[in-house]
């Protein structure tokens, strides 16, 4: 079983466990969210927040190992430690992304049954309608950052594809800090006080027939930012192994495996 897998697995057994207990106990799990998930995510994103603006030097490390591995030998403990992070951060996107694809199996089923139910029984569901755009939308956030792991995203160049792997290194490292961390720290920066709106008020659907998870579905937003800067940063570890003449670890297998 992939980690993309245990992961989708694990999810849905806590997600199912949570329903029976909120059953079991006459809806206590729904009263507690109520009274107390807005705060408690408060609580944590406030740690969260703290966590990031003292780690983002951290950031930097791949550029200045690059930029000194092109004159000196770099110091085995910072090659050890890029090829830890860079080890790290492809599992998890790799996971992430594993799990996120069943999002697509689940994007065809739920679309077919609300054609068949429309157009057939006549009948509408607007939480099944509502969950398409849900499984849309967490496809194509929770999977963007494996994918550019996997190198699936659209390459537009003339040189590149010539270049040894030195050069393809540069031209890793100079766009990973010239658009893409900067863009999704635009992203980030941008959402949080959508997100944190969205969270006060446990936003819900405008349907009153509609799905409670608004603001989970908004919280997918700067979730994809981070997940894009984290791979980010492994892309410029692994150029500035390149660079300085190191080997960088292997791509997880699963990376570009992303068939059901």
């Amino acid at each position: 079983m992939r980690a993309g897998d245990r992961l989708i697995l694990t999810l849905s057994v806590l997600v199912l466990a949570l329903t029976l207990v909120d059953i079991l106990t006459g809806g206590g799990v729904a009263a507690w969210s109520a009274a107390h998930l807005a705060s408690s995510a408060h609580a944590a994103g406030s740690v969260l927040g703290v966590l990031g603006r003292i780690g983002w030097p951290l950031l930097m490390v791949p550029l200045l190992a690059a930029l000194a591995g092109r004159f000196i030998t770099l110091p085995g403990a910072l090659t050890s430690g890029l090829r830890r992070a860079i080890t790290f951060i492809d599992t998890i996107n790799s996971s992430i992304g594993g799990a996120a694809r069943w999002f697509a199996l689940g994007l065809v089923i739920a679309t077919a049954t609300v054609v068949v139910q429309r157009y057939v029984f006549g009948y509408a569901s607007t939480k099944l309608a509502e969950s398409v755009i849900y499984m849309h939308a967490f496809l194509f956030l929770f999977a963007s950052a494996s994918t550019l792991l996997a190198n699936g995203h659209v390459r537009v160049d003339i040189f590149y594809a010539k270049m040894d792997e030195r050069g393809k290194a540069w031209v890793d490292l100079i766009g990973t800090y010239l658009a893409l961390i900067p863009m999704n720290i635009l992203i980030l920066w941008t959402s949080t006080g959508y997100m944190n709106s969205t969270w006060r008020i446990l936003e819900r659907s405008r349907e009153a027939d509609g799905l409670p998870l608004v603001f989970a579905l908004k919280t997918a937003i700067p979730l994809f930012a981070v997940l894009m800067i984290l791979q980010g940063i492994s892309m410029a570890a692994r150029a500035a192994l390149t660079i300085a003449g190191d080997k960088a670890p292997a791509t997880p297998a699963n990376a570009s495996a992303g068939e059901l």
